[in-house]
């Protein structure tokens, strides 16, 4: 069987390049060109919809995909009678092949692969249109993409069901501990230092450019922490065994800090409530040891918080506006207000009720 997405199909359907069953199409509108337009058909750009004019380009559905700058290989499927900005290269399905199935079938082709530049980064249709792919006959096509649809809408389901327990959690540390930058309860202010035991360094290793596999040492990308829950399936593996360090291994209960990382990034913190074994610390990343007067649940909760983000960053400092940096002098003297250890717990156990609703195969 032949997986696309995540539907099997049979290895004896004919395989097909891309460019057999779609052509390409371009554009050449910029931003300034739709300024003050208004209409009936939707124009989208690299992040999506961006709003009405009074023409479209494209008189069926047709697949869109980010050929300039950030987010180069993001696929879309738009509809007809539509247009995109010059950043993004139409792909447009001919009577072969059903629509969404292309889009399903070009999503899962990694087309960032075909990046070139290196200061505007950018890929082409006559490098990627060779991509091959299974292409079953047009019922089992729209059987396929039925599937696919309805697990989409799932998921969908569940990342809001995530987000809205999410959101609750911040809703509670507000109803619990009040506002972190005006302290309307006015909880005793202290400095990280006063509630910090120390701060671990991370490692700078040679690597691998993929994963590990099984539980060869390995160590952990940045993306592992980066938006605030713990990924330690985001690895590199090191080239030699030899190379592990015992004391910069991660470990259950850990609170991890990116002390280095993009403006708005900069100073995300992840809670460890489970890890699998020989997963080190990079040095863009600190390990947060609390002392017993300071929850490490609660500290990870009052530093991701969107009340607080911007304390955080305002202690960030470096001359690259690509990357900011956070040292451990600015970090200690950083002020946060601390309310009393057992306030703490309560939200602490709390958080973990939530997160079993959340990752249930970490706790059952």
């Amino acid at each position: 069987m032949l997986l696309l997405g995540k539907v099997c199909v049979d290895k004896e359907m004919d395989k097909v390049k891309l460019g057999d069953v779609s052509e390409r199409g371009s554009s050449n509108l910029a931003q300034k060109d739709i300024e003050g337009l208004i209409g009936n058909y939707p124009i989208y750009g690299a992040a999506g919809y961006i709003g009405t004019v009074d023409f479209y380009h494209q008189k069926k559905d047709y697949i869109a995909v980010v050929k300039d700058g950030a987010g180069i290989g993001r696929t879309m499927f738009l509809p007809a009678k539509s247009s995109v900005l010059g950043t993004l290269q139409y792909i447009i399905p001919n009577e072969r092949v059903v629509p969404k199935y292309l889009y399903y079938a070009v999503k899962h082709m990694n087309l960032a692969k075909y990046c070139t530049g290196a200061t505007i980064p950018h890929i082409y249709y006559k490098d990627y249109k060779n991509e091959i792919f299974g292409l079953p006959d047009i019922p089992k096509q729209r059987e396929v993409v039925f599937i696919l649809e309805k697990t989409e809408k799932i998921m969908e389901g569940q990342k809001q069901e995530l987000l809205d327990l999410e959101n609750l959690i911040k809703s509670r540390f507000v109803e619990m501990f009040g506002d972190p930058v005006s302290n309307p309860f006015r909880w005793d202010k202290v400095l990280m230092n006063e509630c910090l035991e120390n701060i671990d360094n991370g490692k700078s290793f040679v690597c691998d450019t993929v994963a590990r596999v099984g539980e060869h040492p390995a160590i952990l990308k940045l993306s592992a922490v980066t938006y605030g829950i713990y990924k330690p399936e985001e690895n590199k593996r090191i080239i030699s065994e030899s190379d592990f360090v015992e004391n910069a291994e991660v470990r259950e209960g850990d609170l991890l800090f990116t002390r280095k990382n993009t403006p708005e990034l900069v100073g995300m913190a992840a809670y460890v409530a489970s890890t699998p074994p020989k997963l080190m610390m990079p040095d863009l990343i600190f390990r947060l040891n609390t002392k017993n007067n300071c929850n490490k649940v609660f500290l990870w909760q009052l530093i991701n918080h969107d009340l607080f983000r911007k304390q955080i960053q305002s202690i960030a400092s470096g001359s690259a506006k690509s990357m900011s940096n956070i040292s451990k002098e600015r970090l200690g003297k950083f002020s946060i207000y601390l309310p009393p250890i057992e306030l703490q717990n309560q939200f602490a156990a709390f958080v973990h009720q939530i997160d079993k609703l959340k990752f249930p195969k970490l706790f059952w």
